[in-house]
């Protein structure tokens, strides 16, 4: 009896494997890299660029957030900011989607995932952008602005994370994490799990708004399940609040133009802690609050974040057209 039982429940371990191996493979075909992997020496960035329409008035970096890729924020503005001149880049951070993990043990750290992104697109040819970033890549967007100043030339922030908060995260990112447990977790229970419960989690995202049609194929989420990409994604949601409690120190130091757009009802992210806080703490950043919307305002309310950014372009070019002060023009800086 115990044998058979035994045998039973190796049986199942191994059904969810091949499930698992299967279903990544498919997962992998439907969704396959659309833009330029560039290749940045130790891996590759995945690099989407959507061509602006008419004049070029510069580069908008969209970075996107937890559990994504490049097609979440891509799908709700690239091309609407294209139609108005911009030159628009999409990626997948390090680790998700078709990028490479890279930075070794501090691959989650979001200096080092910034500056991967930022020689991904130096080999594009793009030295200077307005950068974008959604909830979790609020920290690396930050990031970017403290430690490649130049290259920042304007931030928009949309129901970032900053700062510390009480509280841990979500139990699976935990175990999903961890060293010991994290492998079977990923490579057993994810996968199916996440199928069966996406819709749902997609839900909560957006409420109390409307789940825009198709979503889930639209921005190729089910690429996030794969068992080395959902190790990623659980590294980053772990490790995020030691580093927003390092960054968020400097912030005082950022001179980019800065927006911060967020929802009342974000019930991911505590607006009242990141963005009343980056508000706070960000030289002449301005902040938009959206009554009735929730995390994804690039979704919820697109006109509003599209505003943010013409705002910022706006800011950034009177900056640029405005004298250097005596003794700083040429300096290295």
């Amino acid at each position: 009896m115990i044998s058979w039982i035994v045998g039973l429940f190796v049986a199942a371990l191994v059904a969810l494997a091949l499930f698992t191996f299967a279903q990544s493979r498919r997962i992998e075909a439907r969704y396959p890299p659309v833009g330029e992997l560039v290749d940045v020496g130790p891996g590759v960035v995945h690099v989407v660029e959507t061509a602006p329409t008419g004049p070029e008035r510069g580069a908008v970096l969209l970075v996107h957030g937890a559990s994504g890729n490049y097609a979440d924020m891509h799908e709700a503005l690239a091309p609407r900011l294209a139609g108005l001149g911009f030159r628009v880049f999409a990626v997948d951070r390090p680790g998700h989607g078709w990028s490479s993990r890279l930075g070794g043990p501090d691959a989650s750290a979001p200096i080092i995932q910034a500056e991967w992104i930022r020689r991904a697109l130096a080999i594009r040819g793009v030295d200077r952008a307005i950068v974008v970033v959604h909830s979790l890549a609020g920290v690396l967007g930050l990031a970017m602005a403290l430690e490649a100043p130049r290259f920042t030339r304007g931030l928009v922030l949309l129901s970032p994370v900053s700062h510390p908060w009480p509280g841990g995260v979500l139990w699976y990112y935990n175990l999903a994490a961890s060293k010991l447990w994290g492998p079977l977790f990923r490579g057993l229970v994810v996968l199916p799990v996440g199928l069966m419960t996406m819709a749902g989690g997609v839900r909560s995202v957006f409420e109390p708004s409307p789940t825009p049609a198709d979503y889930i194929a639209r921005t190729r989420l089910p690429l996030v399940l794969r068992p080395k990409q959902f190790r990623a994604n659980a590294e980053d949601v772990f490790d995020i609040a030691a580093h927003a409690a390092v960054l968020s120190k400097r912030y005082g130091a950022i001179r980019a133009p800065t927006a911060i757009v967020t929802g009342d009802q974000d019930s991911v992210v505590y607006a009242h802690i990141h963005s009343t806080g980056s508000a706070r703490d960000i030289p002449g950043a301005t902040l938009r609050v959206l009554e009735g919307v929730g995390h994804s305002p690039h979704y919820s309310a697109p006109d509003v974040v599209i505003d943010a950014i013409l705002e910022v372009d706006r800011r950034a070019a009177e900056s640029e057209a405005s004298p250097a002060p005596m003794g700083l023009a040429g300096s290295a800086g």
